[in-house]
């Protein structure tokens, strides 16, 4: 059972508070620094329920007003609130549902064509802008880590760095394959086509992450030309980065950046984050095992489809959940498709 322990919170914020006033808090910077990181945190997780508690309050006494007085403005008051408490509360309760380890932290997705051509490549393109609209409507800032151009239309591969708080808690939900069925714009007979693509999903993981420690002698560092499109400089220099690490067999690489240590910071970013998915699905698997549980592969599933013919629809294979709209869900209109494979899954959770 997750419990919230909201007096306990309250009480630690209390205390560093008053640590963060001594005059020698910043005798040790980096213990200050962290102090100062752990009241960031704790505030962000106190703050939504003190806000409830007032809303809650306020509520009551314009309700008790309201049937003393028997003020039919000071009720249609009371309504107002409660539909902004109703709304507080609902966010309240999906917050709740980002207690994973690193449900906190940025995310890094990585977006790959399935077979098809031009198509898929086309596809995967069009996940790059729905996602990247998606990061925009909550205010999340999206960098391109690696994007190397299909040949015709789209990209062959994308990966980009969606950050802000909570980014991989949500977007943890959109790890699996996306079908696309349409009729293609790029046949000429206009014949209807399925296409897939794969999405994954890391979490970011600082470089000072005492969990993630890489040696050195784990790492085989490869340097090639970088391909595709990016001007005469990115293909006649060996600034593309490839790394090894030896002791799981994860590769990653980065060719978008010009210098060859731009793309070297960029793929141990990615590293540090396929290490932390690693170790994760890594102790998953044992605790399954040990349950004696049949685990559904997710990475080789279809999650989601995009149908634009025969009729327009998206529906999540997982939850049941289905939109007409499929213009604005590409539009970056997710949340509802999210929120509901995250409660569904919390619920799951909470039933062992």
């Amino acid at each position: 059972m997750f419990l919230f322990d909201f007096a306990g919170k309250r009480e630690k914020i209390k205390k560093l508070e008053e640590s963060t006033g001594l005059p020698s808090f910043w005798d040790d910077a980096e213990k200050a620094q962290a102090a100062i990181r752990e009241l960031k945190q704790l505030r962000e997780d106190v703050d939504p329920i003190a806000e409830m508690e007032e809303l809650l309050s306020d509520l009551e006494v314009t309700i008790t007003l309201a049937e003393e007085e028997k003020d039919e403005a000071l009720l249609a008051e009371a309504e107002e609130k409660l539909v902004v408490l109703a709304g507080k509360m609902e966010q309240l309760e999906l917050a709740l549902l980002f207690r994973g380890h690193y449900d906190g932290h940025s995310a890094i997705i990585s977006i790959h064509p399935g077979a098809g051509g031009t198509e898929s490549q086309d596809w995967a393109s069009m996940l790059v802008r729905m996602y990247t609209r998606w990061a925009e409507r909550r205010n999340y800032q999206v960098e391109i880590m690696d994007l190397l151009p299909g040949d015709e239309a789209g990209v062959k591969s994308a990966t980009l760095l969606v950050k802000g708080k909570n980014a991989y808690g949500y977007l943890k939900a959109e790890r699996g394959v996306h079908r696309l069925v349409r009729i293609s714009p790029f046949d000429a007979a206009r014949r209807r086509h399925t296409s897939f693509a794969s999405l994954d999903v890391l979490p970011e993981v600082a470089e000072e992450d005492q969990e993630i420690v890489i040696a050195p002698d784990d790492l085989r560092i490869d340097t090639f030309r970088a391909r595709g499109a990016g001007g005469q400089h990115v293909n006649t220099t060996d600034s593309a980065v490839r790394i090894t690490h030896l002791p799981t067999g994860i590769v990653v690489q980065c060719q978008n950046e010009r210098s060859q240590h731009a793309n070297r910071d960029r793929a141990m970013k990615i590293l540090r984050g396929r290490l932390a998915d690693h170790y994760q699905r890594q102790q998953a698997e044992e605790i399954a095992s040990l349950r004696g549980e049949q685990r559904e592969i997710a990475w080789g599933s279809q999650i989601r489809s995009y149908v634009f013919q025969p009729y327009t629809l998206v529906k999540d294979h997982r939850t049941g959940v289905e939109v007409g709209n499929i213009e604005a869900v590409l539009d970056g209109d997710l949340d509802c498709l999210i929120e509901s494979y995250l409660r569904q899954t919390a619920g799951r959770k909470g039933a062992m």
